[in-house]
């Protein structure tokens, strides 16, 4: 392959950064650029709700510089991704779009789901321990501007995602005012993120052994000096500075003097992570999220192969989600397999692709969740939990259409339902399709008796032969077949039907 340039742009909560990769071979990619610049953006966000119109403006300025050092390098290819300060402003899309017209950089705005996969990515790619590390219990752990984002994983395998809002920008911001009042200011940082992490160690943490944590944030590996440390030195770190002005751990550690504000309730805030998880081994990849964007575009551009398969985490976490709310395994499991050989007999007629197919995957496997709150409304109940419920990997958008998918398996369309949510016709259409899929998969398992041994799918002219191998009775799931056979014709021209195998 040609060598390819890349820069991958992080406008963040405190700094914009900006890093320009160099694609060589399909194994690896290196930094040959790193450009960072301190602007606290998140300051007017967690304080007034909106970035003022000088950081705006001294946002363009920076990344215009950036434009500038792009082109030295004649780099063709970019993303520009913005985190927590720009998501939760209220004059977010003002921002985006001036910012686009003044520089010409198109800034994508991440959902927190998004920003945190981008992460894992870098993680996942930047400490050559990584595989080796999840097959324990194993948290990753990362300190951002707004909030604090957990990980647990087990077994190779992610188990929960949850996102704090106890960032070390919004913490500094919040005792600001009445922190010269005292000497001890960790602990009031202590005060105000014990009730969070004690909530989140009894929702989750109850039944799980956590041996190592991986952590990430700015500066902490200054402060660490190595990959690799134990509790307790951690502990020793922490002691050694938490008593410090944060001029003196600025000189100290070479850390730039306008970003030591941070570090009291970052190390605080991992101190006390460290105590409820009673973690061993610490590990410190020092990756950001600007390397997680160059990975995710290696990724997507086939530049280089994963070892780690990551929409298996995006499917686990959907597992987790519905053993919470009492799936029915058995049926989801037949379920799965039934829409999924449907979805791909249908892939050229359709026109979806994989991702599509993913969405398909996380709709069946939480179709049943909203039974747990109220079996005489389950589709509405079931599309409240998707939509408040965050699984990393997953835009909004896309949470939005498997929400939709699971209410409309059982619900009818209404155009009403459609303008009130202002969908994008695209997504619409997906919502359409996969809809069709579902309630077709569906009726053929509507005993959740899982009757069908083996399915075999026909597709000739316009008709979809399902041929079922089965010995038990199936006039139930052919009686309430046809409304569903309707609408699948109806949306793809193509009529399904169940044809009973022939046993001898």
């Amino acid at each position: 392959m040609a060598v390819t340039l890349f820069a991958a742009i992080n406008v963040g909560s405190y700094e914009v950064e900006m890093k320009i990769f160099q694609y060589v071979t399909r194994k690896e990619f290196k930094e040959i650029d790193h450009v960072r610049y301190r602007i606290e953006l998140g300051k007017d966000t967690y304080t007034t709700g909106k970035i003022g119109v000088d950081k705006i403006e001294e946002l363009c300025k920076v990344l215009n510089d950036f434009v500038k050092i792009m082109n030295g390098y004649k780099v063709k290819v970019y993303r520009a991704c913005a985190t927590s300060a720009v998501r939760e402003a209220e004059n977010h899309m003002l921002l985006a779009e001036y910012v686009e017209h003044m520089t010409g950089i198109h800034m994508e705005i991440l959902d927190n789901s998004e920003q945190r996969f981008l992460d894992y990515k870098s993680i996942a790619f930047g400490e050559k321990d990584f595989y080796k590390i999840i097959q324990k219990g194993t948290a990753i752990v990362e300190v951002g501007g707004g909030s604090v984002q957990v990980c647990l994983f087990d077994n190779d395998k992610l188990v929960t995602t949850q996102n704090i809002r106890i960032g070390n920008l919004r913490i500094r911001e919040k005792v600001a005012d009445f922190s010269r009042e005292t000497l001890h200011t960790e602990e009031m940082v202590e005060e105000l993120i014990n009730n969070d992490l004690e909530s989140f160690k009894k929702m989750y943490l109850k039944d799980r052994d956590i041996k190592c944590l991986i952590i990430t944030g700015d500066y902490i590996l200054e402060l660490l000096k190595k990959h690799e440390v134990t509790a307790e030195e951690f502990r020793a770190m922490y002691d050694a500075i938490i008593y410090k002005h944060p001029e003196e751990i600025a000189k100290e550690y070479g850390i730039p003097s306008e970003s030591a504000s941070l570090i009291l309730p970052s190390v605080t805030i991992y101190k006390r992570i460290i105590e409820e998880l009673e973690a061993e081994a610490i590990y410190l990849p020092g990756t950001s999220l600007s390397d997680g964007i160059a990975y995710d575009y290696a990724q997507k551009m086939r530049y280089i192969k994963p070892e780690h398969q990551f929409n298996d985490d995006i499917i686990a976490a959907a597992r987790i989600i519905a053993k919470r709310y009492q799936g029915n395994k058995g049926h989801i499991r037949n379920l799965e397999k039934l829409a999924l050989s449907i979805f791909d007999k249908m892939k050229k007629i359709s026109g979806l692709g994989e991702r599509q197919r993913l969405l398909l995957q996380i709709a069946v496997i939480l179709h049943g969740c909203g039974k747990y709150i109220n079996l005489s409304d389950a589709a509405q109940c079931s599309y409240s939990i998707i939509m408040a419920t965050e699984i990393i990997g997953l835009s909004t958008a896309e949470r939005s259409i498997i929400a939709n998918v699971v209410r409309y398996n059982t619900v009818e369309f209404t155009m009403e339902d459609v303008l009130t949510q202002q969908l994008r016709p695209e997504d619409y259409l997906v919502i359409v399709k996969l809809v069709a899929i579902l309630r077709v998969a569906n009726a053929l398992d509507r005993s959740h008796k899982q009757k069908f041994e083996q399915v075999r799918l026909i597709l000739k002219d316009a008709q979809l032969e399902i041929v079922v191998d089965t010995s038990e009775d199936i006039t139930l799931e052919k009686g309430l077949f046809p409304p569903k056979a309707d609408y699948f014709e109806e949306v793809f021209h193509v009529r399904p039907m169940i044809r009973k195998k022939k046993n001898l």
